[in-house]
């Protein structure tokens, strides 16, 4: 019973900081239809935000983890406006700038002397008995991670379906002719999309960086585990993404208990490969139209 809690309580902390990663992902090419390779290098620089903010100059947790959310939503603003909007009818010259930008970013990190690795201290010290189980627990840090994506994702819910610039944004993801059609602004939705896409991996990065080795190569994990799941539940899916993160953080964090963590690995990218021969565009994605 022990294990079985603490594995589980596990998998809903990976799922989390997973969904977080897959989801923005999953709305920068639905709307851009960019493949971002630095989408892993985003979730490094917020990371290195709040070590900056939080474990360097003092700042609040929340309050570095909010600075992390900005700085690297300007940054994606920018590769949309500089990088991927001249590019947008040529996805491939689209993901080799991506690739340019992930290079550039770890060579920017590595150039201000922040190769080394980083510590960051938690915001809350110390473990949580689980469901009253002794020797099954939680570190308040991986609970913060867990609650800070319920939020962030519930709120980006909210948005996409209560509003009208939601709505605009979900228009523009399933079908941007269409949506060009009837007046929405490409380029205005566009820029959103990749704002909010990097301040998911900033904010992803600025709340696992207590627990994680904050350096320049962080997000290439990430990244590879994010393109995974986005495949699984079906490219452009943001419901998709939400529930593959689910699927494939418990089945890495079982198979990592029981057998190891490489294994774990390898039977994901084959549990991949399988719900593509079942279902090519994954599980809640949709044909492309013709």
């Amino acid at each position: 019973m022990e294990v079985i809690a603490q594995t589980t309580v596990n998998a809903l902390y990976a799922s989390s900081y997973t969904a977080l990663m897959a989801v923005g992902l999953a709305l920068i090419f639905g709307v851009m239809g960019i493949i971002n390779f630095a989408h892993g290098n985003l979730f490094m620089v917020g990371a290195y935000a709040v070590w900056w903010l939080y474990a360097v100059n003092g700042w609040p947790f929340f309050l570095a983890v909010a600075g992390a959310i900005m700085v690297v939503g300007a940054i994606g603003l920018l590769m949309e406006r500089m990088l991927f909007r001249p590019m947008r009818d040529n996805p491939l010259g689209g993901l080799i700038m991506s690739v340019g930008v992930l290079f550039i970013l770890e060579v920017l990190a590595v150039f201000f002397g922040l190769g080394l690795m980083k510590h960051v201290p938690p915001i809350y010290p110390g473990s949580v008995v689980i469901f009253g189980i002794p020797g099954a627990t939680i570190p308040w840090q991986r609970l913060v991670v867990i609650g800070a994506a319920v939020l962030l994702l519930g709120t980006l819910w909210a948005f996409l379906r209560q509003t009208r610039l939601g709505w605009a944004l979900r228009a523009c993801a399933q079908d941007r002719e269409a949506a060009a059609l009837q007046g929405i602004p490409i380029n205005k939705f566009a820029l959103l999309a990749m704002g909010l896409g990097a301040a998911l991996a900033g904010a992803a990065g600025g709340v696992m960086a207590p627990i994680v080795q904050v350096d320049p190569y962080i997000g290439h994990k990430m990244i590879v585990t994010a393109f995974i799941v986005i495949i699984v539940g079906g490219i452009g899916s943001l419901e998709g993404a939400v529930l593959a993160a689910i699927l494939y953080a418990f089945f890495h964090t079982w198979v990592t208990t029981y057998i190891g963590g490489g294994i774990a690995t390898t039977l994901g990218l084959v549990l991949m490969l399988v719900v593509l021969v079942v279902r090519p565009t994954g599980l809640l994605g949709t044909a492309e139209r013709g």
